[in-house]
């Protein structure tokens, strides 16, 4: 009986068993042929990002929806391999597409856990769902990615379908593929990456939410010590890898600047010019835009920029915390909660935001981000102690709650604050138009306004060389003896009486001293007797357009508009002896592939770009402003020990702007400090206080190899040496103007805005 039972329970059991093989059989039968082509596969396009390089081939910006780089599979680190297969599928290149060992290791862990904690799933099966499928939790969908990864591996090799996977898969922080996300939350490059970080990025894609660093940093260290510990026991690593990857602390890009420069302006500009070309394409073909920035360069803009509006911003003192937090959340003092507090304020560099747990007049306990608390003692207060007092209002106090701004120092942490004004840096050749390097504000994720190319913005003073340039043409010299002496003027009824920025009267003072000084007076008169159209008219030379400076007397005291890019444009005529180069900022646009779709052809002085300025004209005024670093209102750029520098100084009407405009043969830069809601400085801020040493501290780094180039006196250009009270002067001169009357062609004056020609003359000479 019990022998029939038996055998029964056999038969029975082997009956089930061939059902079910044929069931499997005719599903196998019924899908198969029903499965996906694997044309995605096979013909595989990933959506590619817009990526952006400097000129030395940087990474400097990345658009798109999805963050990707594509990286062929024979570029790809072993190591990262090996941290792939210890983490996900160990035996991928030896079984078929269905790892049946880690299936049944699976299932019993599976019932010794009482739940579901591992689903066997292979590299291959997980191309397939990530192409293909849904991430539901089925057995029809499972029953599908099994069929498909049959079919991926009879049309793929190993390698391929590993390469699909490396590119493909979602890691977090909108990374897909491991390049991208070594960029994403390391900042380096995929093959830089050491067997530590190999082993945290490894370990996202089982859950990149849960296991995300930046997010989750105890949850991911469990999951990169158990890849380390399996990469171990596979002899991927040795012992002393082992030890060394375990110990080591991970640094991680914890804020937006996810690239090795700041050029967060010029990417933009770069989007923005992409995109008016492109549209959405912009973002999914993997176009790739190599500018002409250069990287160090850039950096050393960002940084002379930054500290030059810091330094500003210091002068004029602590203006309070950003704002304060609930009292409940600072009452219980919970990591998560005061995580969220921070959330949405956004980082600036190294302006970390912190809230304050505890102060008095000789420390400040506060809370940064992911869990660090610090303490802010001695010099870290100075800046910020007058509002540590219990005498300030508490919206003023430094006060448990408050939201401040600290950064790292050689000497602890200080209290700082995100400045209110804003700046801009522009560096050009001034032989080709290529701008080497472009800051457009203090922080590009606080104000994306670019104040390089959208600030219209009064030049002041920094404008009078192009005024001194037009005068040249109509006879004036730079040994030209003009009265600095007081003049009002009236117009239409309306009377002004301009003045110079120190209140003083020089009397009879060269043209040369005038712009080395920055005189007013000086000025006007000169545009008074050469007119102000004709000035106007000799402004389009340097590529301003006449209707952002209406031809008034007020044109000689940059009364106008202009941009720094404008500037720097017009000052490259001077540079480069009389030739106007346009500015570019892209060198060439390639496709995801390597292949150039576009090149600028840039104007280049001297061969294709158009002479507008009278070479003898520009060797003068090279001259006057090499003056304005010598002895004049830039004197602070003699630090650098150079004597090839000209530039001028600019300080608009009641310090709402300062600028500085520098230069030499192979580098134009242009510096300017200003609010973007108009107010004065500061009755002591001046361009050359305030602007100029930006530059110096730009141009100091910027010009460090590049040799002395002094400009050559062209030809009809003749000199003459005189002993004057600051010593001797060779002066130069157009050989027709040398020995004539110095009142020779100043006629033409505008009548609606000069005196009569005669009367102007008295006045000049």
């Amino acid at each position: 009986m019990a022998k029939k039972i038996i055998i029964s329970l056999l038969v029975l059991f082997f009956g089930i068993t061939i059902i079910g093989i044929s069931l499997a059989a005719l599903a196998v039968i019924v899908t198969y042929p029903k499965l996906p082509p694997l044309n995605a596969l096979t013909d595989y396009k990933p959506k590619i990002p817009l990526r952006i390089f400097s000129e030395d081939k940087v990474l400097i910006g990345e658009f798109g929806e999805e963050r990707r780089a594509f990286v062929p599979i024979n570029q790809v680190p072993p190591m990262m391999i090996n941290a792939l297969l210890a983490a996900e599928d160990e035996r991928f290149y030896q079984h078929g597409g269905i790892d049946y060992l880690g299936v049944l290791r699976a299932i019993v862990g599976n019932v010794l856990s009482g739940h579901s904690q591992s689903g066997a799933s292979t590299i291959t099966m997980q191309v397939a769902k990530n192409f293909y499928l849904s991430n539901e939790k089925t057995y029809t969908r499972k029953f599908n990615e099994a069929l498909l990864a049959f079919k991926i591996e009879h049309n793929l090799s190993k390698d391929q379908i590993l390469e699909l996977y490396i590119n493909q898969i979602y890691l977090g922080q909108r990374a897909y593929g491991f390049s991208s996300a070594a960029q994403t939350y390391f900042g380096k490059s995929l093959k830089d990456l050491t067997v530590a970080e190999f082993a945290m990025l490894a370990g996202l894609p089982k859950a990149p939410s849960a296991y995300n660093p930046i997010v989750n940093p105890k949850r991911a260290t469990l999951r990169q010590m158990y890849v380390l510990r399996r990469m171990a026991e596979l002899n991927f690593i040795d012992a002393a890898q082992y030890k060394a990857a375990q110990t080591e602390q991970l640094v991680f890009s914890r804020n937006s600047q996810q690239f090795p420069v700041h050029a967060e302006y010029v990417a933009e500009m770069v989007r923005q010019m992409m995109f008016k070309k492109y549209q959405e394409a912009t973002y999914t073909q993997g176009f790739q835009v190599f500018t002409t920035i250069n990287s160090q360069a850039q950096n050393d803009a960002y940084s002379a920029l930054r500290n030059g509006i810091l330094d500003y911003d210091n002068r004029h003192g602590y203006r309070g915390p950003e704002g304060f937090i609930d009292a409940a959340l600072l009452a219980n003092q919970i990591d998560e909660q005061l995580d969220e507090a921070l959330n949405n304020i956004k980082e600036a560099d190294d302006l970390r935001p912190a809230i304050v747990l505890s102060s008095n007049n000789k420390e400040v306990n506060a809370y940064l981000q992911g869990g660090e608390r610090i303490t802010i003692q001695g010099e870290g207060l100075r800046f910020a102690r007058s509002a540590l007092s219990d005498k300030n209002t508490p919206a003023n106090r430094i006060r448990p709650g408050a939201i401040i701004r600290v950064n790292a120092t050689e000497k602890g942490w200080a209290i700082k604050q995100l400045p209110d004004v804003e700046g801009a840096i522009v560096a050009m050749d001034p032989q080709n138009g290529a701008i080497r390097a472009l800051v457009g504000g203090f922080d590009f994720n606080h104000n994306n306004f670019n104040h390089v190319t959208q600030a219209w913005r009064q030049p002041g003073s920094s404008f009078k060389p192009f005024v001194y340039s037009a005068s040249l043409e109509r006879g004036v010299t730079p040994a030209t003896m003009i009265n600095d002496a007081p003049l009002v003027i009236e117009v239409g009824g309306q009377r002004w009486e301009p003045k110079n920025y120190d209140g003083r009267f020089r009397g009879m003072t060269s043209v040369r001293k005038a712009l080395t000084l920055s005189t007013n007076l000086v000025s006007v008169r000169i545009l008074q007797a050469i007119g102000t159209d004709y000035a106007q008219q000799h402004l389009t030379r340097f590529g301003f357009d006449p209707k952002q400076h209406p031809a008034y007397l007020t044109m000689a005291l940059g009364a106008g508009s202009v941009t720094p890019l404008q500037l720097a444009e017009g000052y490259s005529v001077f540079a480069n002896t009389g030739y106007r180069v346009r500015s570019y900022f892209i060198d060439r646009i390639e496709d995801a592939r390597g292949k150039v779709l576009a090149q600028t052809q840039p104007e280049i002085a001297g061969k294709n770009a158009p002479r507008t300025l009278d070479a003898r004209n520009a060797f003068i005024m090279n001259s006057m402003m090499g003056d304005v670093i010598k002895m004049g209102t830039a004197t602070k750029a003699k630090v650098l020990g150079r004597n090839d520098l000209a530039g001028k100084t600019g300080t608009t009407n009641d310090a709402y702007d300062a600028w500085f405009a520098g230069y030499q043969a192979q580098l134009v830069t242009i510096t300017w400090i200003g609010f973007d809601q108009p107010k004065s400085l500061g009755a002591r801020e001046t361009g050359g206080g305030a602007a100029l040493p930006i530059w110096v501290n730009f141009m100091g780094k910027a010009l460090k190899d590049i040799p002395e180039s002094p400009w050559v006196m062209p030809d009809g250009v003749t000199s003459r040496t005189s002993d004057t009270e600051r010593g001797p002067i060779t002066e130069y001169f157009y050989q027709e103007f040398q020995s004539t009357n110095p009142q020779l062609g100043l006629s033409g004056g505008s009548e609606t805005e000069a005196a009569p020609i005669d009367e102007i003359k008295e006045q000049l000479f």
